[in-house]
């Protein structure tokens, strides 16, 4: 059902469940965040110890000194040590560890 709103919405279907592409006006009323409405990842860097990463793909590489995730619009590089990865779920993942750098990789225009 659409709202009134003349503007495209386009709907992907991802593991059984319906994502839009992009943050129409009707989201914009209802103040829905975009992460909520799309596939955008969203970091929270908590000091030097702990990342939570929401709406990851999945794990590319894994080691004690060093993470690759990857969103649905690039990859996340973690590099530290004693890094470990907790409260894994289907969208969120956490790493812990002592984090010396982030890196971003666009893999999306």
């Amino acid at each position: 059902m659409i709202f009134g709103t003349e503007e495209k919405i386009i709907v992907m279907i991802e593991g059984g469940t319906m994502k839009k592409s992009n943050y129409n006006k009707f989201d914009k009323l209802l103040e829905l965040p975009k992460e909520v409405c799309s596939n955008i990842p969203k970091v929270i860097i908590t000091g030097f110890d702990e990342i939570i990463i929401e709406n990851f793909k999945g794990i590319l590489e894994y080691e004690e000194y060093f993470v690759r995730i990857n969103t649905h619009i690039g990859i996340i590089n973690i590099n530290g040590y004693n890094l470990s990865l907790e409260n894994m779920t289907d969208d969120d993942i956490k790493v812990n560890g002592k984090i010396e750098s982030i890196d971003i990789e666009r893999t999306v225009d």
